[in-house]
Order: C-alpha cells, then structure tokens, then sequence
C-alpha cells in the first residue's frame, strides 16, 4: 500500500470471515488470560505488595502497615460497656485474632476512658506475652478518643513506637497525634476503603458482642430474681443451657447436676410450681 492511497477495511457480519474473526478475538483474550496467570503465578503478593506501599505513602507512614489494629467501643444506651478490637493482617481480617474487652475501670458511658483502658489492656498483654505488635493502630473516634489511646501508649513507652491515628465517623476524616488539621484521602482510594473496612469491621464486632453482653444479662436477671439465686449460679445455668426457656423445660436431675441439690430445687420449683 502506498502512502496517500485509499485504504478499504472490510468488517465481516456473517459467514466464515466472521468466524475468523470471532476467532482470533477468542484467541487474543485466551492469550491474555493466560499472560495474567503467569503473572500471578510469579508474584502471588504482587497485589498485596503494592497495596501496603501505597497504604504507606497515603498515611505518611515510616514502615507498610502489615499488621493493623482497629479499636471500637459499643456503649449503646449506656448500659454494659464494651470495646472491641479487630486485626487485619497484609490488608485482609484475621479473625483469629480479633479481641473483645469488657469496661472494668469505668463508670458509665465515657468514650474517652473506656478507649484508653482498652488500649492500655491490649498492649499491656501483647508486651508481657512478647507478641508481635501492629505497625498502625486505628481509633474509631476524632480527637478524644484518640487523644485517650496516646495516653495509654505513653504509659507503655510505646509512643513513637507504633503509628496511631483516629477516623471521624462523618467526614472520614483521619486525625495524627498533636495535628489539629485532619487528613483527607481520595474516597475512592483503596487506603481509605481498607481503613473504612477496619472500622466497619470493628463495629460490626463490638455490636454483636455489645447485644449478646445484654441479652446474657437480661436473663441473667431474671434467674436472679428467684429468692436465694445470685448472679454466679446465674452464670453457670446460662452457660451450660443457653437460654432460660431451656432451664424452665429442664428436668430437675439435669439443674441439680450444674448447681447442686438445694439451688437446683428452687429453680425447678419456680418454674414448675403450677404443676
């Protein structure tokens, strides 16, 4: 073809130019394909590299976050106070190591507190037991509460030592120690959607754990209403029935078993006294 002359490009639609051409776009795909296995096959974390480096970058950070620790509490309605604290490992959940507090030193609902007795509790134990320690802790909270997890790591001479920054629930917003002007990631940015994860995730925790934690204690209650029954033969019941349904069905031998002959009585009279 000479330069200047009249190119004809013909598009086949139907017969046997049109299966070649489906074809070779077949092939081209296939081949395709084939080249991003290899490519896996080669460097499986190759993703997951870029990912901690970008996540790096993004957060202004001295070393990848491999290891995050997410903190959340749950104090809803201000009764039975929780925290809970998940763990995300190369950028994926590992819930095997996720972790749920009690409050034990607090009276009441204070987010403040309640957030630097958990982080005080969790490093506290990571650092007796030797265990590995997150490169980035995450404060579900703004400035108090992460305010009230840096207290906690200086008492452990641990400031400096981890990176720790809060996430404002509205404006995702993330707050650095000693800095009153928050930093804005780029919403579709997958640093913040690993960051929102981690705090969906804690929530998520601490949640269920929060409603369990006050439906135990609710039927905890009313077995304690029963004249000479306390709190911990409460505890025993509900741990080996379940439910309080399952202790009013129960056969007296089974109740006597767990609690013993005099206790067990009571119970199984109070619910079976219109017998």
């Amino acid at each position: 073809v000479e330069v200047g002359e009249d190119i004809k490009v013909t598009v086949p639609k139907l017969g046997d130019k049109k299966a070649i051409v489906d074809l070779s776009l077949r092939n081209a795909k296939y081949f395709r394909q084939e080249r991003f296995k290899q490519m896996k096959i080669v460097d499986p974390d190759r993703h997951v590299n870029r990912l901690m480096a970008q996540m790096k970058k993004d957060l202004r950070l001295s070393v990848e976050p491999r290891h995050i620790e997410c903190f959340d509490n749950s104090n809803i309605q201000g009764t039975n106070p929780v925290a809970a604290c998940v763990v995300f490992k190369n950028g994926k959940p590992s819930k095997k190591d996720y972790r749920k507090f009690n409050i034990k030193t607090v009276e009441g609902p204070d987010d403040f507190a309640s957030m630097e007795e958990v982080v005080f509790r969790r490093y506290r134990r990571l650092l007796t037991e030797e265990q590995p320690l997150p490169q980035l802790i995450i404060i579900d909270g703004g400035k108090g509460q992460l305010s009230s997890a840096v207290k906690a790591l200086n008492v452990l001479g641990l400031r400096g030592k981890i990176a720790i920054i809060g996430i404002a629930k509205r404006l995702e917003e993330l707050f650095y120690p000693g800095d009153s002007i928050p930093l804005y990631l780029d919403k579709r940015s997958e640093t913040l959607k690993i960051i929102q994860q981690l705090r969906n995730e804690a929530h998520r925790f601490g949640i269920t754990f929060h409603r369990n934690k006050r439906s135990n204690a609710a039927l905890g209650t009313e077995l304690e209403s029963i004249p000479g029954i306390g709190e911990k033969t409460a505890v025993e019941l509900l741990k080996h029935f379940r439910s309080v349904k399952r202790i009013q069905t129960a056969e007296k031998k089974e109740i006597v078993e767990i609690i013993g002959n005099a206790k067990g009585t009571l119970i199984y009279n109070h619910y079976h006294a219109n017998d």
